[in-house]
């Protein structure tokens, strides 16, 4: 099924259930809060977040272009996930501050960049597959565990943090992927991975890798000057 979706290109990746604040200063995302709040009551308050695969957050005036495209130009991964609108401030100068919850993946199909000043792409929803449950449930116990001897690695509080942590497989892969320090690489084939399955595989081998990393940077001794950070002049 192909949808019609406004698109808001950013250098994070959003994963369904996750939560997402957002700053809204530039016009054209202005007018993107203003049609999402003067939308029929009962419609979806949704547009689509979208990774940037090369180039800068703050776009031209002609805006990215879609997957695919030319050399100097924006680009964007072609897999992102939509955020709905759950929360809205506006400022007295007209800025936005806003809470958007992640809640469905999609596929870009095209680019509109013209009929209005933000993006709009036509979209073909990814919907969580069927037959792997089985395989999830395996995954999924194995992942936590990982999971946590990670936490424990960056966080004093992991205890507490591993205490929360959701037993769902689909839930559990989707906060794995936004909260572990990855790439926006990592994160974005995490997104795009085809089940929840398969993303569990493919965390498995990235928080031992990480996991890996951080034991040899405890394990060896750094001198006190190569810590040492300049004062920010701020």
């Amino acid at each position: 099924m192909i949808a019609r979706l406004p698109v808001f290109p950013l250098g994070t990746v959003l994963f369904p259930g996750l939560v997402l604040p957002l700053h809204i200063f530039e016009e054209r995302y202005r007018e993107l809060v203003r049609h999402l709040i003067d939308l029929p009551e009962g419609a979806p308050r949704e547009f689509g977040v979208v990774a940037i695969r090369q180039g800068w957050e703050a776009l031209p005036p002609a805006g990215p272009a879609g997957p695919g495209a030319g050399a100097g130009a924006v680009t964007l991964h072609d897999v992102g996930c939509t955020a709905e609108l759950r929360q809205v401030t506006e400022l007295p100068d007209g800025r936005f501050d806003i809470v958007t919850v992640g809640r469905r993946r999609f596929r870009i199909a095209a680019v509109d960049e013209q009929s209005t000043p933000y993006l709009r792409a036509e979209v073909e929803w990814l919907p969580e597959p069927t037959g792997q449950e089985e395989v999830a449930d395996l995954l999924a116990p194995r992942v936590l565990a990982v999971f946590r001897q990670y936490l424990g690695l960056i966080r004093r509080d992991s205890d507490e943090i591993g205490e929360q942590l959701p037993d769902d497989p689909t839930v559990l892969s989707h906060l794995v992927a936004a909260t572990a320090a990855l790439t926006v690489e990592d994160r974005q084939r995490l997104l795009a991975a085809p089940d929840t399955a398969r993303r569990l595989r493919a965390e498995l081998r990235l928080l031992n890798r990480e996991s890996t990393l951080l034991r040899q940077v405890r394990a060896v001794p750094v001198p006190l000057a190569e810590l040492a950070v300049p004062a920010s002049p701020n």
